[in-house]
């Protein structure tokens, strides 16, 4: 029996992923303001299409936007932690870290009753501790590494990584990693961002972006009978109208082809069915 789940995963970073980058100028703040109607918007899509997703929201969203935050939870999307700011856990110390867990937390319980079951690291980014501090806070799952496409496993933790030697791999954790992609993330294609030592250009054209998005799609289709595909967006970047366009071209068609849309900590659950020991993605 052929079973292809897609997870469809909002970011929810509004202003925060700018301020930790140190762009704070009205025009950067009004780009991540305008957050607030692409989510009215991408909820009314969601809402139309009766699809499950997953909401990873920094703390600092929580609490600069409340009513956005909570439109999200009122429509019955999950919440998942994406720090309390949008610093990178490999930029904060184990200390730091740890605190960057526990305010987030603290928020989302605030919102939605109880402490988030998974997170995603802010820029994709893990520190050397983090796979030990989400598994002493609580956490069932991340959503930050890139071992797999379509294929979840468990997120290990104490490889030893060296410039002459061989990598040695650590040991797998009770940790499940719902594996992501930045080529299926709106912010690269289509966020233009200047910075002092370049410039991410963006701006690419969404029916091409499209194309892409579907065809990992159509892959794990024809060459897995069981798989799980995550597409991360941006509601600031993704709810621009020609953007809004093609997300609902990527539900109809997906759909259509064959695709059962989760919650992320419903594909976990799927994942533990199929998996009931977990699955290895060590080197062989």
């Amino acid at each position: 029996m052929t079973e292809l789940f897609v997870c469809l995963t909002f970011d929810h970073d509004n202003v925060s992923a700018a301020i930790a980058r140190g762009f704070m100028t009205p025009t950067i703040m009004s780009r991540g303001d305008f957050g607030i109607a692409a989510t009215r918007r991408i909820l009314d899509l969601l809402k139309d299409h009766k699809i499950p997703t997953t909401w990873f929201i920094p703390g600092h969203t929580i609490r600069t936007y409340p009513s956005c935050a909570a439109s999200v939870t009122k429509a019955g999307h999950e919440i998942g932690h994406h720090g309390w700011t949008h610093r990178t856990p490999a930029s904060l110390g184990r200390e730091g870290e740890e605190r960057e867990l526990e305010r987030g937390n603290e928020e989302i319980k605030k919102l939605t009753g109880r402490h988030a079951r998974g997170y995603r690291s802010p820029a994709w980014d893990l520190s050397p501790h983090t796979v030990d501090l989400l598994l002493k806070h609580g956490f069932k799952y991340d959503s930050s590494m890139m071992g797999h496409d379509y294929l979840p496993y468990q997120a290990r933790e104490g490889d030893v990584v060296t410039l002459e030697d061989p990598m040695v791999y650590g040991t797998d954790t009770a940790l499940v990693e719902m594996p992501i992609s930045w080529s299926l993330d709106d912010f690269p294609v289509f966020e233009y961002m200047r910075f002092d030592n370049g410039i991410l250009p963006g701006l690419m054209n969404a029916g091409l972006v499209l194309e892409n998005w579907i065809n990992d799609f159509i892959y794990m289709r024809d060459h897995y009978d069981w798989g799980i595909l995550t597409y991360t967006f941006h509601p600031h970047v993704i709810g621009r109208g020609h953007r809004m366009m093609i997300l609902e071209k990527l539900i109809r068609t997906v759909r259509d082809a064959g695709a059962v849309f989760l919650t992320m900590e419903e594909a976990v659950a799927e994942y533990r069915r199929k998996y009931p020991t977990g699955r290895s993605e060590r080197g062989r």
